[in-house]
């Protein structure tokens, strides 16, 4: 069963498992205002349906997300720093909303995970990806920093790995990704859905209390629980970037297609 109230979701619905299919191919399923909040909301309908036992993120088209949309990057280019941080809120309380989630969640990534779409599937409790799957949290290439997305990402790889791919922007393959953790599982293209319905057959022999309560007693034990005080450290430090001159200077570089200043002479 499908429903399309969102309109940059497709949720299809088979017994106790929801799909929530990010649904901006042309794109790349890439981040903007409305697919943030369409996600946010989502993660708040299926926390409130019984029927639901367990949700899986996915993508449609050639990618599972490509990160942030061009046009949503510009227009923070040129918004306040206010307005920058307003903004970085509501992608970091949507990234909680979905590790937060109830139910166990599961990312399937194919094609790429880029900045925001690398976060997703680091949010999710689980990631399979196919082999042609490419990660990599790109951000400092256009002068900011990976903020709203760390913490999950952190979680998975540890702070050594980050440091280096956070400081790099080097593209990981789906292979590296399974080495990292990032990644539970790499399965062929062909055989993706089907792993993917063996692995919900076997959470939905667990009981949902005791599964919801997992969820909760994995994030007390970590090192750092996503606190409101962490999402606001997160979103201010975004927000100082992109309002700045290096933030529009990486961006504006990309869209010419020319190298950054900090690459000339």
């Amino acid at each position: 069963m499908s429903n399309t109230d969102y309109e940059t979701l497709e949720i299809v619905r088979a017994g106790a498992v929801a799909t929530v299919w990010m649904n901006r191919p042309a794109v790349h399923n890439a981040f903007n205002e409305t697919l943030i909040a369409d996600l946010t909301a989502v993660c708040a309908e299926l926390a409130g349906d019984d029927q639901v036992r367990v949700v899986v993120l996915a993508g449609r088209g050639k990618s599972f997300s490509a990160g942030a949309d061009l046009g949503w990057m510009q227009r923070a280019g040129q918004a306040s720093e206010a307005d920058n941080l307003a903004d970085a809120r509501r992608l970091a309380e949507m990234l909680r909303a979905l590790a937060e989630l109830g139910k166990p969640t599961i990312a399937r990534v194919h094609g790429a995970a880029l900045g925001g779409g690398l976060g997703l599937a680091a949010a999710c409790d689980m990631c399979v990806a196919t082999p042609q799957a490419v990660f990599a949290t790109s951000e400092v290439l256009f002068g900011i920093i990976p903020s709203a997305i760390s913490p999950y990402v952190i979680r998975a790889i540890g702070e050594r790995q980050a440091a280096r791919y956070f400081l790099s922007a080097e593209r990981m393959s789906a292979e590296r990704a399974g080495q990292l953790g990032l990644a539970h599982e790499v399965v062929p293209a062909e055989a993706l859905d089907q792993r993917l319905e063996e692995l919900t057959t076997a959470l939905l022999r667990g009981g949902p209390q005791a599964q919801a309560a997992a969820k909760q007693l994995i994030a007390v034990s970590g090192v750092r629980a996503v606190s409101d005080a962490l999402i606001e450290e997160t979103a201010r430090r975004i927000a100082r970037l992109r309002s700045g001159a290096e933030a529009r200077e990486g961006l504006g570089a990309f869209l010419e297609k020319r190298p950054p200043s900090w690459l000339a002479g």
